[in-house]
């Protein structure tokens, strides 16, 4: 079953990339005491995640964190080498942490998986955001299959 509104984070792990490297971090560490501003989508590099998803995120960070957004977080169901380069290759260093959700479990926590064997991709996490605060979800936009529309950054910034 997906999560809901008033729901709290359910407890994980992630790896993200630190100054040596590989490094985990746990969900108290990405959602505790904070507003955090989270999306997810099923692959770094895939052509609507490269084009539109994260670009909007990044375009939109300041006015996020106008509104309140302390940190805006990506995941995806890829290794932290392969978010790394992607995060490089779009320039998002300074704007998106990536969480890197290698084994898909955090998105399955979240009840939040499909299959995209038919494509060759394996289990990946549905296109989604979240909106957070102090490890309860406030706001969910799920996107329905090959969509994009509600999990985009303004959709999110005009809901706060």
């Amino acid at each position: 079953m997906a999560i809901k509104v008033g729901d709290k984070i359910p407890e994980g792990g992630f790896m993200t990339w630190g100054e040596g490297g590989p490094e985990p971090k746990g969900t108290d560490d990405v959602f505790a005491g904070k507003t955090v501003a989270l999306f997810s989508l099923p692959g770094a590099f895939t052509p609507t995640c490269s084009a539109k998803h994260l670009p909007g995120y990044k375009n939109n960070a300041d006015a996020l964190k106008e509104k309140g957004v302390d940190s805006i977080v990506c995941t995806a169901v890829n290794d932290v080498f392969v978010l790394h380069a992607w995060e490089n290759e779009q320039d998002t260093t300074d704007s998106i942490t990536m969480l890197a959700d290698g084994n898909g479990d955090f998105v399955k926590s979240l009840g939040l998986d499909f299959d995209g064997s038919g494509f060759g991709m394996g289990r990946r996490g549905q296109r989604f955001s979240l909106l957070v605060k102090d490890g309860v979800i406030t706001h969910i936009n799920i996107e329905e299959p090959g969509e994009f529309r509600v999990s985009a950054a303004e959709y999110l910034l005009d809901q706060l």
